[in-house]
């Protein structure tokens, strides 16, 4: 885990930051996006990208991209780079995701991998609970792996 002494900024993602992104992911992810993906969401979705700020350099951290549809939300891709995990980005992202959302937003949903406890604890932690299993959804190096699906329902101040 990398000890970060800048600032946190989160900021909408550019194409810029793809190449950075797809690095990343690669890192992170067993069946990681492809650039074109990402490119894609830049168009279609609510992309953001977390920095750490000291003093010159501009690092990412992490990134989210979220689909929004009528009073519904999904969380398509988070993440956040494997030498940052632990401290705590995970959830200041996921927390910055949901509050940035429009208050017309009821429900917010993904899916993660059954054997990613990591995540599915920070989404425990943030309010989600397992609405259903999608199964073998996920490829993995020795075949396929089940999908958790999550739903928070978000109540209006």
């Amino acid at each position: 885990m990398k000890e970060t002494t800048g600032k946190i900024l989160i900021r909408p993602m550019s194409l810029e930051d793809v190449l950075q992104i797809v690095a990343i992911e690669r890192e992170a992810t067993p069946s990681p996006w492809s650039a074109k993906q990402f490119q894609q969401s830049l168009d279609q979705h609510r992309c953001l990208v977390m920095c750490t700020t000291d003093g010159d350099s501009n690092s990412i951290v992490g990134y989210a991209i979220v689909s929004t549809v009528l009073d519904q939300a999904e969380v398509l891709n988070i993440c956040i780079g494997p030498e940052h995990q632990g401290a705590g980005f995970g959830s200041q992202l996921l927390t910055h995701v949901i509050k940035a959302l429009p208050d017309d937003i009821e429900l917010v949903y993904l899916e993660v991998r059954v054997s990613n406890f990591r995540a599915i604890h920070l989404y425990q932690n943030h309010g989600f609970i397992e609405v259903g299993q999608r199964r073998d959804y996920y490829p993995t190096e020795f075949g396929r792996e089940d999908a958790i699906l999550m739903n928070l329902v978000r109540i209006a101040d």
